[in-house]
């Protein structure tokens, strides 16, 4: 796709919704990387249910080091493999706390170095903690890019790299929670809702697939 085409969809999209932004809800870098190990294969809507109960108690690195997994394990239980969740957000805790005195780094670099955290989770934070330019690939993300023509890829790395070659880098963070929004509400997994659509005439898959 042109980038003419692009320009086109992201401004449709901005449009569409001006006041997309993430959906977890956090107050510092380390409530924003704990939700977000949380959110794998799990809804915000969840997450968000989850951490309001556990950040009263364990909202910094400091605090959550004092629960034992199991004990972790049992307060984010609903938010599914809460073992392998559990073991993580610990092992990130325990190396920023003996690595980053307690505060959470921000560099693509060390955040990926961090158990539990890919290169989604650390675009996240590194979007929303700290205001750097990033798009994370999720499944709604990755889905739309490729829906809509705007990057093409089979795996999100390649997605990614499509997207930051494509889109204006002071537009990456945006672009990130509209292609989102657009994922939940309308360019849905089973049945995206073409007929709807406000970028459909630029849209890739309803012309070449549902136009015909």
């Amino acid at each position: 796709m042109d980038k003419e085409n692009i320009k086109k969809i992201i401004k449709v999209l901005s449009e569409t919704y001006p006041n997309a932004k993430c959906a977890l809800e956090f107050q510092s870098p380390y409530e924003l990387l704990v939700s977000t190990i949380l959110s794998a294969q799990c809804t915000d809507v969840r997450v968000n249910q989850v951490t309001e109960e556990l950040y009263k108690n364990y909202n910094t690195p400091e605090k959550m080091i004092s629960l034992t997994e199991e004990e972790l394990g049992e307060k984010i239980k609903s938010c599914g493999f809460y073992k392998n969740k559990s073991k993580n957000i610990l092992g990130a805790t325990r190396n920023i706390i003996q690595k980053y005195g307690g505060k959470v780094p921000k560099t693509m670099e060390e955040l990926i170095e961090l158990p539990g955290v890919g290169r989604k989770t650390a675009n996240v934070v590194l979007s929303n903690a700290f205001g750097v330019p990033a798009i994370a690939v999720d499944t709604h993300v990755f889905r739309v890019s490729n829906r809509l023509g705007i990057a093409k890829g089979d795996t999100p790395e390649k997605v990614e790299k499509d997207l930051m070659e494509n889109i204006p880098r002071e537009m990456w963070s945006d672009t990130h929670h509209y292609l989102i929004w657009h994922g939940r509400q309308i360019c849905k997994a089973r049945k995206p809702q073409c007929e709807v659509c406000p970028v459909a005439p630029y849209c890739e898959y309803f012309n070449d697939e549902v136009k015909e």
